[in-house]
Order: structure tokens, then sequence, then C-alpha cells
């Protein structure tokens, strides 16, 4: 199944460090320049959904001003399930910037022999 890209970023945000939600939403607006912005709502179903699916694991918890804050990490499945579709990402790319420069001899306004 094709990964949403919400989840594509979700999950790419936690490869370098636990975040806790509000920490994810900003990464993800950042990672994805703007174009993905998650309400609150939106992101806690989704890492609900992650975490049950295994893809996410809760690194630790805190109370910070009497509020749980939960800072989420990748998991070894959620690596691997970003790597395959990184992977297909990239054979998707490459086979549509073939057909692009057999058609037009180029891609994105520059010229490819």
């Amino acid at each position: 199944m094709t990964m949403q890209e919400p989840t594509f970023f979700i999950l790419t945000a936690l490869v370098r460090t636990p975040l806790h939600g509000y920490g994810i939403m900003q990464a993800v607006e950042q990672l994805s320049g703007g174009r993905v912005r998650l309400k609150a709502g939106t992101l806690y179903a989704a890492l609900d959904r992650l975490s049950s699916d295994g893809l996410i694991v809760v690194d630790r918890e805190e109370a910070v001003g009497g509020r749980l804050r939960r800072y989420y990490v990748l998991s070894d499945d959620g690596r691997a399930a970003l790597e395959e579709a990184v992977a297909r990402l990239q054979s998707n790319a490459k086979v549509a910037a073939t057909r692009l420069r057999e058609a037009f001899g180029f891609i994105g306004g520059v010229q490819h022999a």
C-alpha cells in the first residue's frame, strides 16, 4: 500500500530524534516546505495509528505544565517502511523523468541530452 504524504513526513520527522506532538507538527511543516500542515486532531489520530501498526513507539513521557508530553521514536518496522516508501518514490520519479526526457528532451525547464 502506498504511504500517504502526512505519514511519510511524520516518519521522516522521527528519523533523527524523539519528538513530541508539537515538535512533530513543526518538523513535518518544515520538511514538507509548508505543503503539509497537520492539525492536532489529525496528528494524534495518525500517531495512534502508527503506534498500533508498530511503526513508531513511545520513547518517554514527561509532565510539562501539568500535562503529559509523549515523545515518539521510529521503530525498526517504521524505518523499514520509510525506506521502502523512499525506494518506491525514487523508482517512480526515475520512470517519470525518463518519459519526460524522452518525450520533451527536458525536465523541470532544464535541457537534457
